[in-house]
C-alpha cells in the first residue's frame, strides 16, 4: 500500500521590512564629480578670490601689498581706461558679426551641400587649430603688408576709402590700423563660430526643407521660417564663444594694431607684466569679467535660447 505524503502547510506572510531598501552606490555621481569640483576649486575659485584680494589692496611691489578694502581702485580703473573698454566692445563685436556673415554660409555649405565633400571641409576649418595661435597672427603682417596684393587689391577696388572715411585705416596702409585688429580677431576666431552652426543645421531635419517646398514657400522664406529660427542656438553659442575670447584678446591689438588700438586686454597685460601694478590689473580684470557676463546674459535673455545646443 502506498502511503499519501501530507502536504506542507503554507507559509505566514511575512511582514514588509520597515527599513527602507539600501541604495547601492548612491555616492558614486558624487565620487565622479570629484575631480572637476577639485579642479574648478583649484584653479578657478582659489584664482579669483586672490585676484578679488588683490583688487582691493593698496601698497607698493617695494613695500608689499595689503588688503585695505579700496574699492574705489574699481572706479579709477575705469574712468582712466574706459576708451579701451569701449573698443575692446567693439572691435570685438564688428568681429562676431564678421564670423557670423562668413561662417553661416560656410556651415550651411557643409550641412546640407557638401555631400562627399563633407570631412574635407570640416578638416579645413579645424586645420588652423594645429598652427600656433602666435604663427597665426603673426602671418596676417604678411597678408597685409604695405605694398602687398591684399592692400593692392583693396586700393583697386576703392575699399581704402570707405575704410579711411569710417577711420578703420589711415592712408594706403592696413597695418597698425583698427581693420587689421579686425582682420586678425576674425580669422583666428571664425572656427569657433562655424563648429556651433554646422552642429545646429546638421540636426535640422531635412523633410522640413521638402514641406516648405510642398507649400510653395521660395527658398528664402524656407530659411527665414525654417531654417534660421530652428538654427537659433548654434547661432548664440557660435555668437558668444567668438564675442568672448575676443573681447579679452590682446595679441591681435599688439601684433596687428598700434597704441592708438590697444585694447582692454592689452592694458592688463601691461598692468600686470610691465608696470607692475597689480590692483588696477585685477579690478579692470573684473570688470571686464562684470561686463562681459552682463552683455551676455541680456543677450541670451533677448534672444530668447536660454537650452544652448
Amino acid at each position: 500500500m502506498s502511503t499519501l505524503t501530507e502536504a506542507p502547510p503554507p507559509l505566514a506572510p511575512q511582514a514588509p521590512d520597515p527599513r527602507p531598501p539600501k541604495r547601492r552606490g548612491r555616492w558614486t555621481p558624487y565620487w565622479l564629480l570629484l575631480p572637476g569640483i577639485l579642479w574648478l576649486i583649484v584653479f578657478f575659485a582659489l584664482p579669483m578670490i586672490y585676484q578679488a584680494s588683490t583688487s582691493v589692496q593698496t601698497g607698493s611691489l617695494e613695500e608689499g601689498y595689503k588688503v585695505t578694502w579700496h574699492f574705489a581702485a574699481y572706479w579709477d580703473a575705469l574712468s582712466a581706461y574706459w576708451p579701451q573698454f569701449v573698443r575692446s566692445v567693439l572691435y570685438a563685436g564688428t568681429a562676431t558679426i564678421l564670423c557670423l556673415l562668413l561662417g553661416y554660409p560656410l556651415a550651411y555649405l557643409i550641412a546640407f551641400r557638401a555631400g562627399r565633400w563633407r570631412n574635407l571641409i570640416m578638416i579645413l576649418v579645424i586645420a588652423p587649430f594645429f598652427t600656433s595661435f602666435l604663427i597665426r597672427t603673426l602671418a596676417w603682417k604678411t597678408i597685409l603688408a604695405d605694398g602687398g596684393p591684399v592692400v593692392g587689391a583693396l586700393n583697386t577696388l576703392h575699399v581704402l576709402d570707405v575704410t579711411n572715411w569710417l577711420g578703420w585705416t589711415a592712408g594706403d596702409r592696413v597695418l597698425a590700423t583698427p581693420l587689421a585688429v579686425v582682420c586678425g580677431l576674425t580669422y583666428n576666431f571664425l572656427p569657433f563660430m562655424i563648429l556651433p552652426l554646422y552642429t545646429s543645421l546638421e540636426r535640422i531635419d531635412g523633410r522640413l526643407h521638402e514641406a516648405a517646398g510642398d507649400l510653395y514657400a521660395r527658398p528664402w522664406t524656407t530659411f527665414r521660417k525654417v531654417t534660421f529660427p530652428l538654427s537659433m542656438p548654434g547661432v548664440v553659442s557660435g555668437t558668444l564663444l567668438t564675442f568672448i575670447p575676443a573681447a579679452g584678446d590682446y595679441v591681435n591689438a599688439d601684433l596687428l594694431g598700434s597704441t592708438d588700438t590697444r585694447m582692454v586686454g592689452n592694458v592688463i597685460q601691461t598692468q600686470f607684466l610691465r608696470v607692475l601694478d597689480y590692483p588696477t590689473a585685477a579690478a579692470l580684470s573684473f570688470i571686464l569679467m562684470a561686463a562681459i557676463l552682463l552683455m551676455v546674459t541680456l543677450y541670451i535673455r533677448r534672444s530668447g535660447t536660454e537650452d544652448l545646443v
